[in-house]
């Protein structure tokens, strides 16, 4: 019996977040995409739509296992030209490049949870345990 409240009550959490997200008319709000295009990004948008998370995996395990820091498909990059114009950040306002792609195709966007969402900023250190 508890099993089956906690699933309702989970169901009912996910509807409910679900519902945040859309607009009046029912529909996920477009994703505001505002780019300085006064550089060059990487790769052409149609490859970065399908292909950026990729990119940046192979950075994450060249940094991580290698050491390697810097160069074209750092986070960092990214964030210099696709921060927010009003908040300068990556998440957290309705122009967020990121966030704002990621709540469209209704994926989780987890790169903030350890890096700064802001060009400039310095990451948190990671705790290991």
């Amino acid at each position: 019996m508890i099993l089956r409240v906690l699933r309702l009550l989970l169901a009912m959490l996910a509807f409910a977040g679900m519902a945040a997200a859309a607009r009046a008319d029912g529909r996920v709000p477009l994703p505001q995409l505002t780019v300085d295009k006064s550089t060059a990004c990487v790769a052409p948008p149609e490859v970065m739509r399908r292909t950026h998370m990729d990119m940046l995996k192979h950075r994450r395990d060249r940094t991580v296992h290698q050491g390697v820091r810097g160069g074209d498909e750092s986070l960092t990059r990214c964030l210099e030209c696709h921060a927010s114009k009003t908040t300068g950040a990556a998440i957290g306002a309705p122009d967020a490049f990121c966030q704002s792609c990621h709540d469209y195709v209704g994926v989780k966007l987890d790169c903030f949870d350890c890096h700064q969402g802001r060009p400039g900023a310095v990451a948190r250190p990671v705790v290991r345990q």
